[in-house]
């Protein structure tokens, strides 16, 4: 592994701001995001932070189809004609990006650039990228958290159709965030609590379900995803958030349906529509203890008409919009 082969943009290097482009309307109060959307700067006031990981590393070492890199470019591009329906400031950091096999320095230099944004109040949202991207964002939020309390206890809500609990200790990638942050936990003495929504049977094996077991993982198949469970189901998200002082949440696009999100490293054969996530999405905006949110595996080279690009941009839509 060829670690120097790394190539990391300054994480407050200045974004390619033409990247946001939109129609304008001439009716009054009918701004778009490229219309509002800024440039990072350090002196920001608190809002929310767009930030890319342009990493196919961790997907390449899982043998999975590469591209994910331009996920963050083809979000952006999605996202600047929605409408604008935010009371809080938005910045786009730019990219940290991933060449070659670098994929640690990538994450090490994600993880610093996280933490200073949580440090100064801000809500960062990591457009992926693999899902390596994952591991990255935990160190962000635990070294921020690291800072301000001994013990923390953070809610990890992954929505995947795939637990990413691949033993790490001979090769780390995109399979295997989620058994690096158990580690970590165990580490620093923190409770490991984690939830994976929309796990599908057929694309992990009984070793992963035996280790999601083992680390009490709250999991939820994507064929219990139908009308009469959904509230059962938020229920128990519900449970373990209150457990917890904070929420990080990590979306991999590859929990939708294949006809819905095409464009991903590992297309979901049955997935979860986005209907029945929706209830779990808006009880964690509303939470007060989102800290942090991640999408992952956006790839543009198996998109079909952006269908993934749209669906990934709608999230952090409504994952960050205001109430009205």
């Amino acid at each position: 592994m060829d670690e120097q082969a790394a190539v990391i943009k300054p994480a407050h290097a200045t974004p390619d701001m033409s990247l946001w482009q939109g129609r304008i309307d001439p009716e009054p109060n009918s701004e778009r995001w490229h219309q509002r959307i800024t440039a990072y700067h350090t002196d920001a006031a608190a809002g929310t932070v767009l930030t890319g990981f342009a990493s196919d590393a961790g997907v390449a070492r899982n043998k999975g189809r590469i591209g994910a890199a331009a996920g963050p470019t083809a979000i952006r591009q999605a996202l600047g004609p929605m409408a604008w329906h935010h009371d809080t400031p938005v910045y786009d950091a730019g990219d940290v990006a991933c060449h070659g096999d670098g994929l640690e320095h990538a994450q090490q230099r994600m993880g610093e650039h996280l933490t200073e944004l949580l440090d100064r109040g801000h809500l960062p949202v990591v457009l992926g990228g693999g899902h390596e991207v994952a591991y990255a964002s935990w160190r962000g939020l635990s070294d921020h958290l690291a800072q301000q309390q001994r013990r923390s206890c953070v809610a990890i809500i992954n929505l995947d159709a795939h637990f990413d609990l691949r033993d790490p200790s001979e090769l780390t990638s995109s399979g295997t965030p989620f058994a690096q942050i158990a580690a970590d936990c165990a580490s620093r003495r923190w409770p490991f609590r984690y939830a994976c929504l929309g796990v599908s049977q057929a694309a992990n094996t009984r070793a992963l379900f035996d280790t999601a077991s083992r680390l009490k993982t709250l999991v939820v198949e994507d064929r219990e995803f139908r009308d009469s469970r959904i509230a059962f189901i938020k229920r128990d998200v519900q449970r373990l958030v209150a457990d917890c002082d904070h929420v990080y949440l990590s979306i991999d696009m590859d929990v939708f349906p294949a006809s819905d999100a095409p464009g991903v490293s590992a297309p979901a054969s049955r997935g979860v529509i986005l209907t029945h996530l929706e209830p779990i999405l808006e009880f964690l905006r509303r939470s007060r203890k989102l800290r942090l949110i991640d999408i992952a595996e956006v790839n543009p080279a198996y998109d079909i008409d952006q269908r993934t690009a749209r669906l990934a941009a709608r999230l952090v839509h409504q994952l960050t919009r205001s109430d009205h």
